[in-house]
């Protein structure tokens, strides 16, 4: 299977299961799907995944967002921030890799790899 069709059976999936379009087709994901980055939905990414793709857009984001308003009219070291970004990075990261692992568990998705076009008629999974 391509990817392509991979990704529309997952959703597809997915929407049966009747979970939250929010939770498995966030719009930076819809984005990058958009303009051709193959990465899966996030209940059925690898943890690893998760937790690095999550960490590092939340910890970039926040470190922006704190140096232009909070940290702008204090010094901050480049190490201090660092660490907080990574800091912030990871607990986010985490949390939402583990958030994303429970909801695949308790919806019984098959993982991605194993993912085939019998699962979208009802057959697998």
């Amino acid at each position: 299977m391509t990817f392509e069709e991979k990704l529309a059976l997952s959703l597809a999936i997915m929407e049966k299961k009747k979970m939250w379009r929010s939770h498995y087709a966030p719009p930076l994901y819809r984005l990058l799907w958009k303009c051709g980055v193959h990465i899966p939905p996030p209940p059925f990414a690898p943890f690893w995944l998760n937790v690095t793709f999550f960490g590092v857009t939340f910890g970039l984001t926040w470190t922006l967002i704190m140096t232009l308003t909070v940290w702008r009219a204090s010094p901050i070291i480049m190490p201090v921030l660092l660490s907080h970004a990574l800091f912030a990075g990871l607990i986010f990261g985490l949390s939402m890799a583990l958030f994303h692992s429970w909801r695949r568990a308790a919806n019984r998705l098959p993982a991605w790899n194993k993912l085939t076009a019998r699962q979208g008629r009802g057959e697998g999974a």
